[in-house]
């Protein structure tokens, strides 16, 4: 994909991602201000277990920048929201690359990838009320606002959330 002069691709996240610290870079207080802050080293390793667990619920994946550096992490995986299954999608673009129209070409690719396996209808992004960053990618990318909501993340901790969803049919 390619927005201005910067394209990416998006790839499955495998084990390899572990040796490139991508999650460690992504779980500075600046990457983590909206999300409750950094996570510790189990919750860092479990999280990388996670992804490489998803399965059929899901596929996390790593941005790759056109010459070949790591920029991000972007992925979608089955959530059950208001009784309902569904994909819920996150992302997360490392500093230097923000505002570059990165994020927009990531969550799109993960958009079409989760619209191909023909499984949900809707997907949902969470994104903090306060994030006005992911909030504005939302909008951009044509998800519709629901509503203001509570949601725990992380676990045990509630947070106020917008509640954006994206027909996927």
């Amino acid at each position: 994909m390619k927005d201005g002069n910067i394209s990416i691709q998006i790839r499955p996240w495998t084990e390899a991602d572990r040796d490139l610290e991508l999650l460690y870079q992504l779980n500075t207080p600046e990457m983590t201000k909206h999300l409750g802050g950094p996570e510790s080293e189990e919750f860092i390793l479990a999280r990388h277990k996670r992804y490489l667990e998803l399965g059929d619920r899901g596929c996390m994946y790593t941005v790759i920048l056109d010459h070949g550096e790591t920029a991000g992490s972007v992925g979608y995986w089955e959530s059950v929201w208001e009784n309902e299954t569904v994909y819920e999608i996150g992302w997360s673009v490392l500093p230097i690359y923000q505002g570059k129209g990165i994020a927009s070409q990531a969550v799109t690719a993960a958009i079409e990838e989760a619209r191909s396996e023909k499984k949900h209808r809707f997907l949902h992004a969470f994104p903090s009320v306060s994030n006005k960053a992911s909030n504005a990618i939302c909008r951009k990318l044509g998800f519709t606002f629901v509503n203001e909501c509570q949601f725990e993340y992380p676990p045990g901790s509630m947070m106020q959330c917008n509640n954006w969803r994206l027909n996927l049919e």
